[in-house]
């Protein structure tokens, strides 16, 4: 019994996995014809030659702030952490704020 069962329960799988494929390949959609083809079109109007960035590859400046050169990564985690325990410590006097509430409706 448990072997029509399976068969049973495979064959609708089955039929239900083949209607889901198709015949257009993947790799026909990403072809040069396809994707080249729609670029050159947008830029027909266009007479402009390309020019070189010259500050692609600069540097980037720190954020300009109160001693930025003299932190350390260590200097920004405790920073990081301080301000998550003042979050925190914000967000547990709200909900005691909100149980004082609850005990004045009451």
């Amino acid at each position: 019994m448990t072997l029509r069962n399976a068969l049973v329960f495979a064959a609708p799988l089955a039929f239900a996995l083949s209607a889901c494929g198709s015949s257009d390949s993947a790799s026909t959609e990403a072809e040069a014809d396809t994707v080249e083809i729609p670029a050159n079109e947008a830029l027909e109007g266009v007479d402009d030659m390309p020019v070189a960035d010259p500050n692609a590859n600069a540097e980037v400046a720190p954020p300009a702030g109160e001693g930025a050169e003299d932190t350390t990564e260590q200097d920004r985690i405790q920073a990081a952490g301080d301000s998550a325990a003042d979050t925190a410590a914000a967000a547990a006097d709200a909900m005691g704020d909100m149980g004082d509430q609850d005990q004045v409706a009451e």
